[in-house]
């Protein structure tokens, strides 16, 4: 019997599913059908674009699923990803492509980046280098898709995102070195005291973003699987999860710092429990110390180096918040004009 493939979650989890649902077009099923619960326009990024549809879709159950075997997807419930044995990647892959005894190498992105969103990302790095006056641009994503801003502070319950006072400091320090884009979309309280553009753009437009800078630096979230799809050098910080789930430690482009592994860690894994005194444990793995933030910091100019200077456009800020230029694209099929934005 053919296989329908429901695939929910954060984007991050989305984009992970994406090259083993890729292979099994290829070399299983060409009809398949993947059912996206969240974040459509990434699969227009791939080759199974014409084979999602939204779970809202009219006539979905009659005309595509009724006569299939429909499976929810589930790779943080297998063993080899919660004991740190595999990446999303690989536990999509041994779900989707049925081999769960053995752990496959880790599948390479595809990513299709439409033109508009290329000359977005390349304008936009090309305005910012100009008004700070530097020659390189390095992406900074601070917070993970669990951040929340209540009052003056930023809080991540999930121990994922960088403390502000950190933020601050490492943005200031970059930015004497190359322009830094912010990518956020909260409005960190104290944005005003850093010299970066924060970009008000769409998740195909920071593909575009991150294709164009010439470094990534970020935590557990979306922007570091995009610089790995895109074979972007970075550094990556984590603190209550598993570079071996989460990141690329076999990525020789990637620097990957991991401040839980001497911090107490405690091992909470998601969609298996939810275990309060865990949170609790690991609320303060991404509070770093002047040593910390000083390594993150050098770890990035070690490879950026020191910019050159080029001309600079005088502007009434340093560099001025940039607003979206378009709407998020919809998948072809579904009903709904706006994706449905789930957890991780």
């Amino acid at each position: 019997m053919k296989k329908a493939f429901f695939i929910n979650g954060g984007a991050g989890r989305v984009l992970c599913a994406i090259p083993a649902l890729e292979h099994y077009k290829k070399h299983i099923d060409p009809d398949v059908v993947v059912v996206s619960e969240g974040w459509d326009e990434l699969y227009m990024t791939s080759s199974i674009r014409n084979n999602v549809f939204n779970v809202n879709h009219k006539q979905l159950f009659e005309d595509k699923l009724k006569d299939k075997e429909l499976l929810t997807l589930e790779p943080y419930r297998m063993n080899a990803y919660f004991n740190q044995k595999c990446n999303l990647i690989q536990a999509f892959d041994m779900l989707i492509n049925e081999d769960k005894d053995n752990i496959p190498e880790t599948k390479n992105f595809n990513l299709e980046i439409s033109r508009h969103d290329q000359a977005y990302g390349y304008n936009l790095v090309q305005q910012v280098k100009q008004q700070a006056g530097k020659d390189k641009v390095v992406v900074f994503q601070p917070l993970g898709s669990g951040a929340k801003l209540e009052g003056e502070f930023v809080i991540d319950d999930s121990g994922r995102s960088f403390d502000v006072k950190d933020i601050i400091e490492i943005t200031k320090e970059l930015s004497k070195h190359a322009a830094v884009i912010m990518m956020t979309n909260i409005k960190i309280p104290v944005s005003q005291q850093m010299s970066a553009a924060i970009p008000e753009a769409n998740i195909l437009q920071w593909m575009g973003i991150i294709k164009m800078c010439d470094y990534f630096l970020g935590c557990d979230s979306m922007g570091q699987h995009y610089a790995h799809a895109l074979n972007k050098p970075a550094t990556v910080v984590i603190g209550s999860t598993y570079p071996e789930n989460i990141s690329y430690p076999d990525n020789k482009d990637f620097t990957i710092i991991d401040n839980g592994k001497d911090k107490g860690r405690v091992y909470n894994p998601f969609r298996i429990q939810m275990d309060w005194d865990a949170n609790r444990n690991n609320e303060d793995m991404m509070v770093m110390d002047d040593k910390q933030v000083k390594n993150i910091i050098d770890s990035v100019l070690n490879k950026v180096g020191r910019a050159k200077k080029v001309e600079t456009v005088k502007a009434e800020t340093a560099i001025p918040l940039l607003q979206q230029s378009q709407t998020p694209v919809q998948f072809p099929l579904a009903n709904k004009t706006k994706s449905k934005k789930a957890k991780r």
